[in-house]
């Protein structure tokens, strides 16, 4: 799935306004305007130039922003520097497993939401492949997220909060 894909089905699902959008790029850390969110939305499918517009660090800075908007900023440890980013996504192998799990955080879901999401989805998920799908990658029962699953979860995830 593209990153502008997953980020239209997102938006969507959770009927997120473009000055939100606006606001929750800007709190991670990339600052558009409200005609550069609508032109990037706008984007046809398919087109090499749309993907370069939303490239992974870009989709991971709207999933930090989205963290924050929903949950607030996290209190820095004593130690520790404000601008430490560390992302996650390293190439388009791991891109689902991070989205999960950072839509997990900012909606604050318990692993029985997430289970009920994807089974409104149509998908049938015990309870080991859910947390195989949230584990970090290298961890022994890791499995890599396809886009099927993404897919069914941002349906189920529409489904569930467009009622």
């Amino acid at each position: 799935m593209e990153n502008i894909d997953i980020l239209k089905r997102l938006r969507y699902a959770l009927d997120i306004k473009d000055s939100d959008m606006v606001e929750i790029f800007k709190l991670g850390g990339v600052v558009l305007t409200k005609t550069n969110v609508q032109d990037m939305l706008k984007a046809n499918d398919g087109n090499d130039e749309n993907n370069q517009i939303c490239n992974y660090r870009m989709l991971e800075s709207f999933l930090n922003g989205f963290i924050i908007f929903k949950r607030g900023a996290k209190e820095e440890k004593p130690g520790e520097s404000g601008d430490n980013k560390n992302f996650m996504i390293n190439d388009y192998r791991n891109v689902n497993n991070i989205f999960l799990k950072k839509v997990k955080i900012a909606l604050a879901f318990t692993g029985d939401d997430m289970l009920a999401i994807f089974k409104a989805g149509g998908a049938e998920l015990s309870n080991g492949e859910l947390s195989a799908l949230l584990r970090r990658e290298g961890q022994r029962n890791y499995k890599v997220c396809g886009d099927r699953y993404v897919r069914v979860f941002l349906k189920g995830l529409a489904e569930r909060s467009r009622k």
